[in-house]
């Protein structure tokens, strides 16, 4: 997990409609970049829909929330319109950011030792500083903590 403080990584990825979204876009509001392992699983799922609920709240307080996962463009879409998601969601294929914000690591599923996304939230200030960072986090309960956290 990246230290807090230090400047948050660029990038530049296409979000569900295809458009290449960066870092940079966001500059100037808080950002809330949270990573998940994959689209339509039970806790990615509940965690996405508990932010698509909160993000009126979030933006009261001057905050963007942009999900990260490895899944392609498609399937982001598909789970954009499924669950009404009102936030951008980034496939991140060939690991980008999800290695350059060091939540690639090892996992250990069934005594199986796999590499994955470890569900990791960063919030992120206007000047692009790592504000906080919450490593494996409940899926459920992420998103009102990210909201107590701004």
């Amino acid at each position: 997990m990246l230290e807090i403080g230090t400047k948050a990584p660029e990038f530049t990825l296409p979000d569900q409609n295809g458009n290449m979204v960066s870092l940079s876009d966001y500059r100037g509001k808080k950002l809330i970049l949270y990573f998940y392992p994959k689209d339509n699983t039970p806790g990615c799922t509940a965690q996405a829909c508990g932010f698509g609920e909160r993000y009126p709240q979030f933006q009261e307080k001057g905050a963007e929330v942009v999900g990260i996962s490895k899944d392609g463009v498609a399937s982001h879409k598909k789970f954009e319109e499924k669950y009404s998601l009102p936030f951008t969601l980034l496939s991140d294929p060939e690991l980008q950011a999800i290695q350059a914000y060091d939540v690639w690591q090892e996992k250990n599923m069934y005594g199986k030792k796999t590499m994955g996304v470890v569900r990791t939230t960063y919030l992120i200030n206007e000047e692009g500083i790592i504000e906080k960072a919450f490593g494996k986090v409940k899926a459920k309960e992420n998103p009102a903590q990210m909201l107590e956290a701004l």
